[in-house]
């Protein structure tokens, strides 16, 4: 399918949000994921190396560390993907601190493969610590990401950066980002999910945060809530219901690989079930 304009993604959205009608995002990491969640109606479809990883049974943080090219891996996925889905964007995660890219060709090159928008991803802003210090002052920080959306949105695609706190929304939103995703960490739950998480009410106070910076720079940005404890339908329900400023939700893991996990094993437990007639 050809890259759905930016306007006609956003006016949408803008009438859902007008209707009180949740946004909703998820990853795919193969095309089955893709069709089932366009199948159920899903607004965003955001394709990005961890899904490849996620599908295969490692966990999603397996984006983040050397065992691909996260830019290339996504372009593989393309062609699985993009097929596929009929009526949906598809979105790009974008490695932004790739010093081997020359950012504005690859982004005309995703743009012209039919994809209508991208995201950070992998990004750095899941390292903290020492580690996050030494990429920052080695010239692979998040700097490198804010200026891959600042490209993307003067190509008019539609921009949804992944936040992880106030000073960062504010960089992403000056960048012009369309939407802006609150990141709270690796998605629990399941085989390969993370355990330790913020509470869902402790998310609520980051994410009222993270909303307020991106809404003090320009006050049409769209704000999405993505990670940590927030799994689950109810979760993201919770969080919706309480914060300031939130118009949906976008899952990764939650929308691809903690459905498959349950459905699947509770299949084979129903064949499992079954019994035969002795001879």
């Amino acid at each position: 399918m050809a890259a759905i304009p930016r306007k006609t993604i956003l006016e949408r959205f803008r009438r859902m949000i007008e209707e009180g009608t949740a946004i909703i995002g998820g990853g795919a990491g193969t095309g089955l994921s893709a069709k089932a969640e366009e199948a159920g109606g899903i607004d965003l479809i955001i394709i990005y190396n961890s899904g490849r990883y996620r599908m295969a049974g490692r966990g999603s943080a397996a984006g983040l560390l050397a065992y691909g090219n996260a830019n290339e891996i996504v372009k593989e996925m393309a062609v699985e993907v993009l097929p596929v889905v009929r009526r949906t964007p598809v979105l790009a995660g974008v490695n932004g601190t790739d010093p081997f890219v020359l950012m504005p060709q690859f982004l005309r090159e995703l743009k012209d493969m039919g994809f209508s928008g991208v995201q950070n991803f992998p990004t750095v802003g899941l390292f903290d610590g020492t580690m996050r210090q030494s990429f920052e002052e080695t010239g692979m920080g998040f700097g490198l990401e804010v200026d891959m959306i600042d490209m993307a949105h003067e190509q008019d695609l539609l921009t949804t950066p992944y936040v992880f706190n106030a000073d960062e929304a504010v960089a992403m939103t000056k960048a012009g980002a369309d939407i802006v995703v609150a990141h709270m960490g690796v998605t629990t739950g399941g085989t390969i999910g993370a355990t330790s998480a913020r509470s869902l009410d402790q998310c609520v106070g980051e994410i009222d945060a993270i909303a307020a910076a991106a809404r003090g720079v320009r006050n049409d940005v769209i704000l999405l809530c993505h990670g940590g404890p927030i799994s689950m339908p109810e979760d993201a329900a919770y969080v919706l219901d309480h914060a300031d400023n939130i118009h949906g939700f976008f899952g990764a893991s939650s929308a691809e690989r903690l459905p498959a996990e349950r459905a699947i094993a509770d299949q084979i437990r129903a064949f499992k079930d079954l019994t035969v007639k002795g001879n």
